[in-house]
């Protein structure tokens, strides 16, 4: 009878994912019955990937499980939904998830699959080949609070492959622009510039626009996206410069919301500080407009904000190799500056690193020289200022320069 019992199990066992593929896009029409029959088809799921607290989950049961849930596609389904399922039903989602994507075959029951993946989970080497839209609406989970923490869980949770953020990176709504059915993520056109439309410039509304919950968590995973493969990333942001931070500066710096700006900038600074990312920084630091952001940011009223901020601006000035614009603009405020950080943030007594860090750019700043050339036809180049009374100092004009002319940062020239 046993034996009979097993075998009758483990058939229910592989049905589960087909049955419950055919409910879900029904489920806003679905009878209370039906729909508790989804809720117990996700948890047989949950049960047999992770077992319980009495019974260990059966390697046999779970690779067959996995793979019968790739050939269903039933993860591309169960991602469209996920905002639609009760509470306790989206949670054993995202545990369906996390086992299923980080599943890798091993013993009796793949010992004759030749094909199993000997490094990336089986799983989700199948969503990144065939079927990255599942990557992409998991990330669109952060349109709706319902899905924005169980889809952000699972997206932390695959971003540590390169595959996975590559594939958010280069996602784009225009099939042309999309890579080739069945290709691999290296056929993305990675030194193609982007257009701004793909799942990943979403991040910037879902952090800005987003409730308290979706914004935060959304902003976790974009730290993530933007922290993790440091050579991918570094490549990305510097074919995107222009778009980028031209989205970053005006929409997460510049952020209403305190918890956003503060963070946001606290990135930036640890982005362009970053060895990786070298090229960024110094075409960063180029631009007259970003030093007038940063200036900005020293007056905020909130101290946390200020001292965000000096971080970014001790780029700026330790840069030996200054490009005309920044020259002007600290020269045109070379006096304010000087008398403005001498009093800046004086209550942080016990931070001696700030401490050196601030003597050191004032030091710079005094250092100062010789007015810059003023750009041709613009007469003496002073611009208008940007001041205010707590800190009295203005930004001149003639940032618009270029965005490469071979300025170079020295790593040793930047205090961190």
């Amino acid at each position: 009878m046993a034996f009979f019992f097993g075998r009758s199990r483990q058939k229910s066992s592989l049905d589960l994912p087909r049955v419950a593929k055919e409910l879900l896009p029904k489920i806003d029409v679905l009878p209370p019955q039906k729909l508790d029959e989804v809720t117990r088809l996700l948890g047989q799921m949950k049960y047999i990937l992770q077992g319980t607290q009495e019974t260990d989950s059966s390697p046999d049961q779970v690779y067959q499980l996995v793979v019968t849930i790739v050939q269903e596609d039933f993860l591309l389904a169960l991602a469209r939904v996920i905002h639609k399922l009760p509470f306790e039903s989206r949670k054993d989602a995202q545990v369906i998830f996390s086992s299923v994507l980080r599943f890798k075959p091993g013993g009796a029951a793949s010992a004759s699959n030749a094909n199993a993946a000997a490094t990336d989970p089986m799983a989700l080497s199948y969503l990144i080949h065939h079927r990255p839209e599942t990557i992409t609406t998991l990330c669109r989970g952060y349109d709706r609070r319902e899905s924005a923490l169980p889809c952000g869980t699972i997206l932390r949770e695959i971003l540590k492959h390169e595959a996975v953020t590559a594939t958010i990176l280069y996602d784009e709504p225009d099939a042309a622009l999309r890579p080739a059915a069945n290709k691999v993520v290296p056929a993305m056109h990675p030194d193609r510039p982007q257009s701004g439309q793909g799942v990943f410039w979403k991040f910037f509304e879902w952090i800005d626009q987003g409730s308290f919950e979706v914004s935060a968590d959304a902003f976790t995973t974009f730290r993530e996206i933007l922290t993790k493969h440091k050579v991918l990333i570094a490549h990305y942001l510097d074919l995107n410069f222009d778009l980028f931070f031209a989205k970053y500066n005006s929409i997460l710096v510049q952020s209403e919301n305190y918890v956003t700006k503060r963070q946001s900038i606290k990135l930036l600074g640890e982005t362009l500080l970053d060895r990786a990312n070298y090229q960024v920084m110094t075409a960063y630091v180029d631009r007259g407009e970003n030093l007038k952001l940063c200036m900005n940011l020293l007056k905020d009223e909130r101290k946390m904000v200020q001292y965000e901020g000096f971080h970014i601006f001790k780029i700026f000035v330790a840069n030996p190799h200054k490009s005309p614009g920044v020259q002007r603009i600290l020269w045109n405020n070379k006096d304010r500056l000087s008398k403005f950080l001498h009093t800046f943030l004086d209550d942080r007594t016990d931070d001696e690193q700030f401490l050196d860090e601030k003597t050191f750019l004032i030091n710079q700043i005094d250092g100062m020289t010789g007015a810059p050339p003023a750009p041709a036809g613009t007469g003496t180049g002073t611009g208008t200022g940007v001041g205010t009374d707590s800190a009295g100092y203005g930004a001149g004009a003639g940032a618009g320069h270029g965005r490469r002319n071979g300025s170079i940062v020295s790593a040793a020239a930047v205090p961190c």
